[in-house]
This record gives C-alpha cells, sequence and structure tokens, in this order.
C-alpha cells in the first residue's frame, strides 16, 4: 500500500471513529483501540515531519533563501499537529473519561490525554509550554496512580503507560534518572508477577517489556515509545 493511500484511510478511520465516539456511548475494546490507532498514525505523520523540518531548519544558514519556505512549512506541520491533538483531547474530556466505566478504559484514556499533551509540549514554548507540560504529567500521573491500584504489574495497558510516562521525563523534562527509576520499577515489578500474566495479553506484556529493558540498556527512550498496550508496541 503506498504511504499516501495509508495516510488516507487513516484519515478516514480518524474521522470515522470521530463520529462514533461523538455518539455519546462507551467505545468497546475493539472501537477504543481503532481510535487510538488512527489517530496515532495521523499524529504520528506530522511529528515525524515536524522532527525532519525543524533539523533541516537549525542546519540552514540564515541568508539561505529556502529559510523562509522551511519555516513556513513547519508552522503548516504545527499548525495540523495542533488541531489533531486538540481534537483528541476534545474527545477524551468530553466523552471518552467521562464515559469510562472501569478502571481498565480510564487508564487508557487518561494515558491517551497524557500522549498528545507531550505531543502538544514537542512544538510549544514559552508559557504555552509549561501549561502543555503540567497537563501531559497531570493526566499521567492520575492514570499511574489508578494503574498502581486496580491492574496487576503485568496488565499490558499499565507497562504501556509506564513506558510512556518514561518517555515524557526523559524527552520533555530531561530527567533521565526518573525516566529509568519509573522504567526499572515497572520491568522488575512485571517481572516479579509473571505468573499473573494473562495469556491473552501475554505478546502485548512481553513486547512492551522488552521496549522497557531495551530503553534501559541503551539510554535511548526515544526509540521505545507510542505504545498502545491493547494494540502491541509502536514506535
Amino acid at each position: 500500500m503506498s504511504r499516501s493511500l495509508q495516510k488516507t484511510r487513516y484519515d478516514d478511520m480518524a474521522t470515522c471513529m470521530k463520529a462514533v465516539t461523538e455518539q455519546g456511548a462507551e467505545l468497546s475494546n475493539e472501537e477504543r483501540n481503532l481510535l487510538s490507532v488512527a489517530y496515532k498514525n495521523v499524529v504520528g505523520g506530522r511529528r515525524s515531519a515536524w522532527r525532519v523540518i525543524s533539523s533541516i531548519e537549525q542546519k540552514t544558514d540564515t541568508s539561505d533563501k529556502k529559510l523562509q519556505l522551511i519555516k513556513d512549512y513547519r508552522e503548516k506541520v504545527e499548525s495540523e499537529l495542533r488541531s489533531i491533538c486538540t481534537t483528541v483531547l476534545e474527545l477524551l474530556d468530553k466523552y471518552l473519561i467521562a464515559n469510562a466505566t472501569n478502571p481498565e478504559s480510564k487508564v487508557f484514556y487518561l494515558k491517551m490525554k497524557g500522549d498528545y499533551f507531550r505531543y502538544l509540549a514537542e512544538v510549544a514554548c514559552g508559557d504555552d509550554r509549561k501549561q502543555t507540560i503540567d497537563n501531559s504529567q497531570g493526566a499521567y500521573q492520575e492514570a499511574f496512580d489508578i494503574s498502581k491500584k486496580e491492574m496487576q504489574p503485568t496488565h499490558p495497558i499499565r507497562l504501556g503507560l509506564a513506558l510512556n510516562f518514561s518517555v515524557f521525563y526523559y524527552e520533555i523534562l530531561n530527567n533521565p534518572e526518573l525516566a529509568c527509576t519509573l522504567a526499572k520499577t515497572a520491568f522488575d515489578e512485571a517481572i516479579a508477577e509473571l505468573d499473573t500474566l494473562n495469556e491473552d495479553s501475554y505478546k502485548d506484556s512481553t513486547l512492551i517489556m522488552q521496549l522497557l529493558r531495551d530503553n534501559l540498556t541503551f539510554g535511548d527512550y526515544s526509540a521505545g515509545e507510542e505504545c498502545d498496550a491493547a494494540e502491541g508496541a509502536e514506535n
């Protein structure tokens, strides 16, 4: 499948799942995962493009006539990224978190909230960035507290949350020590309770544990992120 066709299909999928969400009923696990996969791919393309164009912009001489074109394109990508994140965050606050009736769904959606504020923080600056970071950390922490009380250490959603929360500490707060502590604790607690691993989620849980271990081993938290547990782990 061509990249352009694939992108269009994820855009269509996101539009469809947005409409389903706005009907107001609690989503099934399958619908929840479709929504997450769709928007993760829609926003992921913009994040990748922003990183590339920002790198080019930083390396371009200020006297280069192409600099303004590069800057304009970066700002266009930023605008699209903000629009997507804002849409997802509105769905989360208005429908998804409010309608969540079990701890698993609540943690899943709060993790999503932390993720999308994190994506906004990547392109934000000044006071806006500080507020966005606070919002991201608050959502992750609320999800983390619920997961510790209500979910097994081997649960893929709890592990995925720990993975992304550690990425937040590493990349957004520039705190590798806390990132390492969080990742190591999650990994060690899961290892200690491997006998509680659900057969249905074995593949997802072990894949996320591998990402946690890789982050700890290689110290590159950008290599293991974007994990939405019930779908498996993806970069």
